[in-house]
């Protein structure tokens, strides 16, 4: 009974946001289609949630398992109050006339193949269907990103498809190389490049193949990722496309492409004769944190700047991932769902501040808590949370890290507390003017536009001071099976 119900659950997985996708494209008013935009949200959230508990039996194509679940309530979690936030934020695009109604139902379509590509990597037991699916997601992003149609739009654009096709190209190559490291075993075909008949006969793989295709993997799921040195597309992309996108980006298309990597390497770790993927990620993740601590004193778009710092936890969360052990793990899969729910509140208050005020120039915008109060006290405790201070939950998932990493490389641990606090200088410093400068201006938003934003930052809040049993066992669990 449990797995048919599964099986329905993961069906409608699909389905719903595939439907969804063709309805809204075919509906012109505004109206309709955000109220049905988050419906369809909201019954994908439901899905995934009966997939917590009701469990379907894998196929070639499909699977769901105890690590991708975790990835996917959080994010139709985020997607489903990202919809929310994108209604009211969509609506004053088109008084504005920055969005036509042609627009707005392009982008409502988008925004559910966007929700399919994602769910559909995720639960994804075919690697060449897994980079399928991440490729989707790329390239509606891509022209999501560009919908504005402004010439800084369209270049951003234009560079996350370049530099998103390199990625995903040696994304392509890496997992080529897998399967043809598999076929020796498994013999040709679709069950070469099963993830669960990879992970369970990878120990007698050439080694020499999986550690080639680990560097092309790491360097192409990495670009999606948003790991420093291939991160060019990310700034941009925040900075040019709708607030809800770069809510999207930070907070899920970030974590699924994550997730890819996190497959391939439990592949890696059943082969005692490879090199440990580990210490790349590691070095790649420290390099992130660091650079995009420093880069964030630089920036002088408020969208650009909460871009560097997807980066820096994005680094974080790879650090700990490569470290690996239970303790390093359970931090990464805290501080993934944390980053998710804190940086979509952000951009949720980011997206209402630049409509208010009209610009993103962080020097034109000053005194929020003055302006607007609600909203200027909500992105201090968005501020503080993504800063990693306590009560919130960022702050227990660094203290986790930090801990786990001095018993195992006190040097390393050094160089990881020095970059924490770079970027929570940059942070800091920023936040003075943005939220407590002299203002003269005074703006009206309505509260309830607020509550997703709110909603966020009080589960991040409660997790930071009592995380039930149930996550905290869940977590551990899934910390045991990544290695």
């Amino acid at each position: 009974m449990s797995a048919t119900i599964g099986s329905a659950a993961l069906t409608a997985l699909l389905v719903v946001p595939a439907v969804g996708a063709l309805t809204l494209a075919a509906i012109p008013g505004y109206r309709v289609s955000a109220i049905l935009n988050a419906v369809v949200c909201a019954a994908t959230l439901s899905c995934a949630g009966l997939l917590y508990s009701h469990r379907p039996e894998p196929s070639l194509y499909l699977i769901v398992d105890d690590v991708n679940t975790v990835f996917l309530i959080v994010s139709a979690l985020v997607g489903f109050t990202t919809s929310v936030f994108s209604a009211g934020y969509v609506a004053h695009e088109l008084e504005t006339k920055r969005l036509r109604i042609r627009d707005v139902r392009f982008y409502h379509a988008m925004y559910q193949l966007l929700m399919l590509a994602m769910n559909l990597a995720l639960v994804s037991n075919n690697i060449g269907l897994m980079w399928v699916a991440i490729e989707v997601a790329t390239l509606t992003t891509v022209v999501m990103v560009g919908i504005y149609r402004t010439s800084a739009a369209l270049e951003a654009a234009w560079k996350y498809f370049i530099l998103g096709s390199v990625g995903i190209a040696l994304a392509l190559f890496g997992t080529i190389l897998v399967y043809l490291a598999a076929q020796e075993q498994l013999g040709q075909g679709i069950v070469a490049m099963s993830w669960d008949r990879l992970v369970a006969s990878s120990g007698s793989f050439d080694p020499a193949l999986l550690n080639l295709s680990f560097v092309f993997l790491l360097l192409g799921y990495g670009t999606k990722v948003g790991l420093a040195p291939v991160h060019a597309w990310l700034p941009d992309a925040h900075a040019e496309g709708p607030t809800p996108i770069s809510a999207v980006l930070s907070g899920l298309l970030l974590n699924v492409a994550l997730f890819a990597l996190l497959r391939f390497k439990l592949i890696m770790a059943g082969n005692a004769a490879v090199i440990s993927p580990g210490p790349l990620m590691v070095a790649m993740g420290l390099a992130s944190l660091v650079f995009a601590g420093l880069m964030i004193y630089r920036r002088r778009d408020i969208k650009r700047m909460f871009a560097y710092s997807s980066i820096e936890h994005m680094g974080v969360i790879t650090l700990a991932f490569g470290l690996g052990g239970p303790l390093a793990n359970f931090a990464g899969l805290l501080h993934m769902a944390m980053h998710s729910l804190t940086k979509s509140a952000i951009f949720f208050g980011v997206g209402y501040i630049s409509q208010l005020e009209g610009t993103q120039r962080i020097a034109d915008i000053r005194g929020l808590t003055h302006s607007q109060p609600l909203l200027g006290w909500l992105l201090v405790a968005g501020v503080v949370a993504i800063a990693g201070l306590p009560p919130f939950g960022i702050f227990t998932s660094e203290f986790l890290l930090v801990t786990s990493t001095f018993a195992r490389s006190p040097w390393l641990a050094l160089a990881l507390v020095a970059g924490l606090a770079i970027a929570f200088g940059g942070l800091m410093l920023r936040m003075h003017g943005l939220a407590f400068g002299d203002s003269a201006k005074h703006h009206t938003l309505r509260g309830y536009r607020l509550v997703p934003m709110a909603l966020h930052l009080g589960l991040v809040a409660v997790a930071g001071l009592y995380l039930p049993q149930a996550i905290h066992a869940w977590f551990r669990h899934v910390a045991g099976l990544l290695g």
